[in-house]
């Protein structure tokens, strides 16, 4: 298959992938077919991919943007197998890692340290590839398959505008690599980018899931001196002590007192810096509440359902001098700063090998499902083929 594969530039390639059908029910690993990159486009072999729980969100939607069959994955690292007209960044053979975001690096936001959120190719819930609104797979009978927030890393081989393409250090081990396509960066970025944590301060994270671990990862190395994790599992605080998690409130355990209260207690009037990691507009009420007035700033890392809505008391807005801001991938620019966490971690300054609690084959990727969803793993790394990692395109 995989002399086949060789010849094939140029030319669609079969492959296995796992399909989701229908909402909620196990993929099938199914042949597919894989169109050749057009114009601005690369066609990547993918090594491993990790399932992050924004995954599990889509793979359970019955409505809009949710469409089936849908190709799923979106945390991965790969090989570039082949690329279209126009694209001279990376070339075949390069490790690459695919990402949800965009950066042409010719927009104005692009261009800019203020933004990571490209105008020229922006970011959606896609079912497409961007510029020309078509999908690249199609099943065994010739019906289109759709892809997934620019990426479909759940297939042996997928293909990717350049714009969400960003060449690593071929070096890293690529069960690491893939953790930097979304969750970790997620979680570093807010800390590092969004809310630019420094040395001394004090930091309430709500949600200790991959992100929020990521996101005390990323205070720990700024060197923040205290670090509260808020979950309702007591479990995630033995495993947060791994990434600089320094204390634990459980909010079902703090009796009548609000969380806010007992955060205030804690930090001599509450947390420098707090992120929400729920998704949850209370969530965020209550991380806005835990924070200090003056100075204190909530992110917003967590994704909510589309309709939820945040209301604060103006007066409380204007006379408390906190702010709220939203993280987005955490500020960061894939092709900018996802070769620095790499280097972090080659320079073993970042952790990472502590997220991965569990490797499957990709045939057993319904079983990374259940880790997840019953809480046992942070994250599952998926081997597409791990025998044959090395092997020619």
């Amino acid at each position: 298959m995989e002399e086949q594969h060789f010849k094939g530039r140029g030319k669609p390639i079969r492959c296995r992938a796992a399909i989701c059908r229908k909402a909620g029910e196990p993929l099938q690993i199914e042949e597919v077919e894989v169109d050749p990159p057009k114009a601005w486009e690369v066609r990547i072999r993918i090594i491993c991919t990790s399932l992050c729980y924004s995954d599990i969100t889509y793979w359970k939607m019955e409505v809009p943007p949710a469409i089936f069959p849908r190709i799923l994955g979106h945390e991965a690292v790969g090989v570039v197998e082949s690329v279209g007209e126009n694209v001279k960044e990376v070339k075949e053979g390069d490790t690459v890692i695919p990402t949800l975001l965009t950066e042409c690096q010719d927009c104005r936001d692009c261009n800019s340290k203020k933004s990571n959120k490209c105008s020229k190719i922006p970011f959606t819930i896609s079912s497409t590839l961007p510029r020309d609104g078509t999908t690249r797979f199609t099943d065994s009978k010739g019906e289109e398959v759709y892809h997934f927030i620019h990426v479909s890393s759940f297939s042996e081989y997928t293909v990717v505008d350049i714009a969400n393409v960003t060449k690593i250090d071929p070096f890293i081990p690529p069960n690491r690599a893939c953790l930097l396509g979304c969750g970790i960066s997620t979680g570093v970025g807010a800390a590092w980018k969004t809310a630019d944590v420094e040395a001394g301060s004090t930091v309430a994270i709500f949600g200790l899931g991959a992100i929020g671990f990521a996101v005390a990862e990323g205070a720990r190395l700024r060197g923040a001196t205290k670090i509260i994790g808020v979950d309702l599992n007591p479990k995630k605080f033995e495993i947060g002590e791994k990434f600089g998690v320094t204390d634990f409130v459980n909010p079902s355990s703090c009796g009548k007192k609000p969380v806010h209260e007992v955060i205030a207690e804690m930090t001599d009037g509450g947390a420098d810096y707090c992120f929400e990691c729920v998704g949850s507009a209370s969530v965020v009420h209550q991380a806005f509440a835990s924070c200090r007035k003056g100075w204190g700033k909530t992110i917003v890392v967590g994704v909510d359902k589309p309709d939820s809505q945040l209301c604060f008391n103006s007066n409380e807005v204007l006379l408390s001098g906190k702010t709220i801001t939203a993280s987005l991938f955490g500020d960061i620019k894939p092709k900018t700063d996802i070769p620095l966490l790499v280097k972090s971690y080659m320079d073993k300054e970042l952790r990472l090998d502590e997220f991965v609690t569990h490797e499957v084959q990709f045939e057993d990727i319904n079983e990374a499902f259940d880790l997840l969803l019953s809480g046992k793993s942070i994250r599952c790394v998926i081997w597409m083929d791990k025998d044959k990692q090395n092997l020619p395109l």
